[in-house]
């Protein structure tokens, strides 16, 4: 077999060490000796004794699911083996979080992560019921994130003198150290008259970084579990 889909540029290589790695601008691949957690549906070719299983994420982590329609389905891979992750040819990233640190990050964006790494489903504070029940997940601890966007993210800094203020829809993740809250852009009076369709912000204030993709949410394509 001769051409260019057989080129280096897209052969796979041997791994040259465990743990994960972006394979290419739309691929993570993660070389499994234990356990690992990803996003349901996300797994597209894997090799070796791997197992994967649907993670249950509590009663609260289904309540918070229900009712918002947020949420992050995880399942567990377990084994010896390689496997690689993906979603829709989204771009993807890692997140080196280290002791101290706390990202949290939208359950929509997240791909897959070291089970070194704890997480836990928050409510980011002052979104309230206006925010469209915004459900986040919180990452502590020391491990790899891999996180997939649609197009090439913005990560803008935020300080206490310049405050960032984002698209609920676009928003990706910020350090946790930042401290959240709506901000609306319009008056009642032209929110009544139709007024721009921006409305409502989520303002982040403090020191850090807030993670942002060029485009808004598009409603979710059913996924095949």
């Amino acid at each position: 077999m001769k051409g260019d889909l057989f080129s280096s540029e897209y052969m796979v290589r041997p791994a040259v060490e465990a743990g994960m790695s972006v394979e290419n601008a739309k691929c993570v691949r993660y070389v499994v000796n234990g356990e690992m957690y990803a996003r349901q549906g996300a797994m597209i070719a894997f090799r070796g004794g791997l197992r994967f299983e649907r993670k249950g994420q509590g009663v609260g982590g289904m309540l918070k699911r229900a009712v918002t329609g947020e949420g992050l389905p995880l399942m567990t891979v377990s084994g010896q083996g390689e496997a690689w992750f993906a979603h829709e040819a989204q771009n993807c990233f890692i997140v080196e979080v280290e002791p101290g640190d706390r990202f949290t990050v939208n359950g929509r964006n997240v791909l897959c992560f070291d089970a070194t790494l704890s997480y836990e489903i928050r409510t980011v504070k002052g979104s309230g019921v206006a925010g469209g029940g915004l459900f986040n997940s919180v990452f502590s601890g020391h491990g790899r994130l891999g996180l997939a966007c649609e197009g090439n993210p913005l990560v803008i800094p935020v300080s206490p003198e310049n405050p960032v203020y984002v698209d609920t829809d676009a928003v990706v993740g910020w350090t946790a150290a930042l401290e959240t809250s709506l901000h609306r852009s319009q008056s009642f009076g032209s929110m009544l008259r139709g007024g721009s369709g921006e409305a409502v912000q989520l303002a982040l204030r403090g020191e850090g970084v807030v993670v942002v993709r060029p485009s808004e949410a598009t409603p979710q394509k059913v996924q095949q579990h």
